[in-house]
């Protein structure tokens, strides 16, 4: 039985979502553990993730699947979410347990994910209930210069400018939705939405965006970076707390075998119009 979880985590104590080698404190690791014990299993029942986020980064609408046994799920289902609400840790929690329809995988059915970053630059600092959610960015920041720039990142393109590269992984993606509003409490809060992400993707572009803001660089400059498609030392790799897992999409449920299939497919670029070998 293929049963779907929804959950949160903040990410600050935890050395990314999937397990490692060592010893070190994950997610994933944290939430195997707990179903292994609440369910009194001699198996480790292992999770797929939609979105594997980064040591220091938080998640809010996470979504995993795990695969169990029909007689364990149907003795166990009535209670398993306030048993594993008992036995996690205070900085992970799964809100929902469901049987998954047919064809669904958390990470190849999805359709996009939504990311949100926030950043302060009040010149006194971050709030501190929020220091552990929040980046200061000691210059001002022009939130009007750095929508301007984000709009030049829209679209499917290969983002390798903004990737760090993973051998046989494609850097090719869909930005959905990149955009910056600025709360009244000051923080500037960025959402970036997209098919897929590759690795250090969303902390990159703000990384980009963020050096537009406070003048260093034009809203132009985001857009070239992307076109040169080599990695720009000028773009730096954010601090991870600032990021959150906001939001991970799925299609009807009639379209999530063909969503499946389609995403394991290895993506290219079309070619320019007229151009049979560029």
């Amino acid at each position: 039985m293929r049963v779907r979880l929804d959950l949160s985590y903040d990410g600050t104590d935890f050395h990314g979502w999937a397990k490692q080698a060592g010893g070190r404190r994950t997610v994933q690791g944290e939430i195997e553990d707990a179903l292994r014990t609440v369910t009194r299993s001699k198996e480790t029942y292992e999770l797929t993730v939609a979105g594997r986020t980064d040591a220091g980064v938080h998640a809010r609408g996470q979504v995993a699947h795990v695969d169990l046994p029909v007689g364990l799920w149907a003795e166990h289902r009535e209670k398993l979410l306030k048993r594993l609400a008992g036995r996690l840790p205070k900085d992970v929690r799964v809100w929902r347990l469901t049987e998954a329809p047919a064809g669904f995988d958390a990470r190849f059915s999805a359709i996009w994910r939504r990311y949100a970053y926030r950043v302060t630059d009040n010149p006194g600092g971050v709030d501190p209930l929020l220091r552990g959610h929040v980046l200061w960015h000691d210059w001002p920041l022009d939130v009007d210069a750095m929508n301007e720039a984000a709009r030049a990142l829209l679209g499917e393109h290969d983002f390798a400018a903004y990737c760090k590269r993973r051998e046989g992984a494609t850097t090719i993606r869909t930005l959905q939705e990149l955009s910056l509003v600025r709360g009244g409490d000051g923080v500037i809060t960025a959402t970036v939405r997209a098919d897929a992400f590759c690795h250090n993707m969303v902390r990159s572009l703000i990384g980009a965006l963020l050096f537009v803001g406070d003048g260093h660089r034009g809203p132009e400059w985001p857009g070239k970076v992307l076109a040169a498609g080599v990695r720009d030392s000028a773009v730096h790799v954010v601090r991870p707390h600032g990021l959150t897992l906001e939001e991970v999409g799925y299609p009807a449920d009639e379209l999530l075998a063909a969503r499946n299939k389609e995403a394991r497919n290895k993506r290219s670029l079309p070619l320019a119009s007229g151009c049979a070998t560029c």
